[in-house]
């Protein structure tokens, strides 16, 4: 045990050492990972290492040096069991160094007059570089590293590295950019400090009122609360309607149906509430039918709540379904054969104990959908009308005339009360309830077929949802062919031409005006889907099988990451990380840092169900048998998590793509996303080229989720099916 404590702090005091001696202490503005520094490493001092910055007079990074060396002599001197309380001491103590350090000193010197009037004037100093952000996560390595030598959750140095580390991550990218931007609410533009703004927008009429209930209009607040209850119920049903007959019925086309319920999700938000525009809008295609053949006249009754709800549900039912269908699958089919043994018929088995299995999934399901609903920006900003949302007030609070950032932090809260409490009111229904099935024992065989009373009705709903999808995609597809979208439907190919073209004159060119867009989003989502599965998964098994203090208050902080709406996280991020101590404005980094916290709690959500139904003797019997947590973690969990983490991967890839709401703010020249390209286009009229973008989007998302099939597996836990295990029975009988 000794040499593992040893050889764990020989790693990072080396990773340490190599940072403060070889990286630049600075951010490097072409890149880290370009190398173009280190052509200019010699004669451009804002490139030099920390122990370089140190002897030229950046008297401020002398105690991160004697905080190492102190490291160092630990590690010579002492016993593992007698420097663990020294160890987190130092760790602590070199965080809280570089955290004050770098929010005192900005790019012109102090950052306050009270620090320059106290000890004189001083340089400024840019962002943190490699390697400050490399000795930052040692200190954090240090002090887990350290409880675990003191015997904290027994000792288990990996489950400690992984809390202390996701912490620091939550911390950083979540929390950081929360206080920067509330912060900014109470300053005015000569950065005083007021809290006017605040007092006069946590009253205001048009945020709680309730004059709905005598004919009126509601405040923004209960209007954002009624849709997100709505949404939340309808996709859950429909999530379980479509999850039920993918794995519970013997309907010819399930397959089919498992592909539009994915489309939705694939697709720009705004793009979906075009296709419903054009097609029951005040002259749309359906709504011109039913007025010829009823003689009604229909309004404009989508523009509103309603429409709203009716692409909402279109867009967040695929959530649901994937949250459900491994939840639903993984509900052991003994558990129903024992019921059907006690002589229950197949309705009372279904509800009595195949429905109570998967209240898990369920609560899960409507949280993720309810969040959703009040965080979407792009459904209410195409069909919202007169009747805004939070998160479209907050985005004209900031961006529009009002420029009141006061506002926007208060419309943000009243947000994160609403979706804290459903998560509260979830965990509480949640609590003290077992919904382990998959034991590790031998498995009793198939799952039962839904009693006819059930499927029928369920298959006709799935129907029914399948055909309005496939219309709404239709004239999705329609779209891209026409000359100009609702005006003149001659056939063409000019806009796929005109954004996909490819020369072949002196080898391959890409021509076409969408290709930059379109490979910087493949890059950034192909990084960001396996960096978000694999954060959000690690949190949920920490959360589901460790027991450590702060957990709840852990997971609070990691759905708050969901709960704020795109808006609010873009422009919270420009106000965090567009000066030092760390800038990332207009960097790929930014990008996938927002989209690893913002989808990253699907991850965990879906995680929590599916290792909610995984007995804790698997874990016990590994580590009995003398794994560690880690290896248990490869070899035992995540093999029957497959189901979660082909969830994880295909919702983060596919929100990569597809966010619009927080990447407007976040892009540049340099690193343009096809959601923020398409919108431009729209802008100017452009929705052919928009529409055609659209669909070749489509297409290779649906390409890339079936590599993710193919790449992740399935897990199998029972028999195989009757028809493949039948063959070789029937071959030895005959031979």
């Amino acid at each position: 045990m000794t040499s593992r404590d040893n050889r764990r702090l020989d790693m990072i005091l080396a990773a340490a050492i190599v940072a403060f001696i070889a990286l630049p202490w600075y951010r490097v503005r072409s890149g880290f990972f370009s190398f173009e520094w280190l052509s200019d490493f010699v004669v451009s001092d804002s490139l030099w290492p920390g122990i370089a910055q140190l002897l030229t007079g950046r008297w401020q990074l002398l105690p991160v040096f004697l905080m190492l060396l102190a490291a160092l002599y630990l590690r010579v001197t002492r016993h593992p069991g007698d420097r663990g309380r020294a160890l987190i001491n130092i760790g602590v103590a070199g965080l809280l160094w570089m955290l004050v350090e770098g929010l005192s000193i900005g790019m012109r010197g102090w950052n306050w007059s009270l620090l320059e009037a106290t000890f004189g004037e001083i340089s400024g100093q840019p962002a943190f570089g490699a390697g400050a952000v490399v000795i930052g996560t040692v200190f954090a390595l240090m002090i887990a590293f350290g409880a675990a030598e003191r015997g904290a959750l027994k000792g288990d140095a990996f489950v400690l590295a992984c809390i202390t580390l996701l912490v620091l991550l939550v911390a950083v990218f979540v929390f950081y950019p929360l206080v920067s931007m509330f912060t900014g609410a109470f300053q005015e533009f000569d950065g005083s400090f007021t809290t006017e703004g605040v007092r006069r927008n946590i009253i205001d009429p048009k945020i709680w009122s309730l004059a709905c209930l005598a004919g009126g209009n509601c405040g923004v607040a209960w209007r954002t609360f009624f849709l997100a209850v709505c949404t939340a119920t309808g996709t859950t049903l429909l999530g379980l309607v479509f999850a039920l007959v993918a794995t519970r019925t013997g309907f010819r086309f399930k397959k089919s149906l498992r592909l539009l319920t994915v489309l939705p999700i694939i697709t720009p938000p705004f793009v979906v509430g075009l296709a419903l525009t054009m097609l029951l809008g005040r002259s749309g295609t359906l709504t011109n039918v039913i007025e010829a053949a009823t003689g009604l006249e229909l309004g404009r009754w989508l523009y509103g709540l309603t429409g709203i709800w009716i692409a909402q549900m279109l867009s967040f039912t695929p959530i649901s379904f994937l949250v459900l269908i491994g939840v639903v699958d993984g509900i052991s089919p003994s558990m129903e054969e024992a019921s059907q043994t006690l002589r229950s018929d197949r309705w009372r088995t279904f509800r009595k104990v195949t429905l109570p299995l998967m209240a898990p999934g369920l609560a899960n399901a409507f949280l993720i959908g309810f969040i959703e609903s009040m965080a979407d920006f792009g459904n209410p900003l195409v069909l919202g009308g007169s009747g805004g949302v939070l998160s479209t007030e907050i985005f004209f609070a900031v961006v529009g005339a009002q420029n009141d950032p006061a506002r926007a932090a208060v419309l943000a809260t009243v947000l994160l009360v609403f979706t804290l409490s459903a998560f509260l009111a979830q965990r509480l229904w949640l609590s003290g309830k077992n919904y382990s099935t998959v034991t590790g024992k031998g498995d009793g065989g198939r799952h039962i077929q839904l009693p006819h009373r059930v499927a029928i009705p369920v298959i006709t709903v799935a129907v029914i949802w399948a055909a309005f999808t496939i219309t709404v995609y239709a004239m999705i597809l329609f779209g891209g062919f026409v000359s100009i979208w609702g005006l003149d439907h001659s056939l063409t190919l000019a806009h796929y031409t005109r954004a996909f073209g490819i020369s072949w004159e002196n080898g391959i060119r890409w021509t076409g005006v969408a290709w930059d867009s379109f490979w910087t989003t493949m890059e950034i989502a192909l990084i960001a889907a396996p960096l978000t599965a694999a954060v959000g998964l690690l949190t949920a098994w920490l959360i589901v099988r460790q027991r450590f203090p702060g957990r709840s208050v852990f997971e609070f902080a990691l759905m708050m990451s969901f709960a704020i709406p795109g808006t609010v996280i873009g422009i919270s991020y420009i106000m965090a990380f567009n000066l030092p101590p760390l800038q990332m404005t207009g960097t790929a980094v930014i990008l996938i840092a927002c989209f690893v916290f913002r989808n990253m709690p699907v991850g965990v959500r879906g995680g929590v169900a599916a290792m909610s139904q995984l007995d804790g003797s698997l874990d016990e019997a590994s580590l009995t048998l003398g794994a560690s947590s880690g290896r248990t973690m490869r070899k035992v969990i995540l093999p029957l998590m497959r189901p979660a983490i082909l969830a994880a991967l295909v919702y983060s890839f596919v929100r990569a793509i597809t966010s619009i709401s927080a990447v407007i703010f976040l892009v540049s020249a340099k690193y343009n996303m096809a959601t923020a390209y398409i919108v431009g286009l729209v802008e100017n009229g452009e929705y052919g080229i928009a529409i055609a973008y659209s669909s070749v989007l489509i297409l290779v998302m649906i390409t890339v989720i079936g590599g993710f099939q193919l790449l992740v597996g399935e897990r199998r836990i029972r028999r195989r099916e009757e028809k493949d295990a039948a063959a070789p029975i029937k071959k030895e009988a005959l031979g």
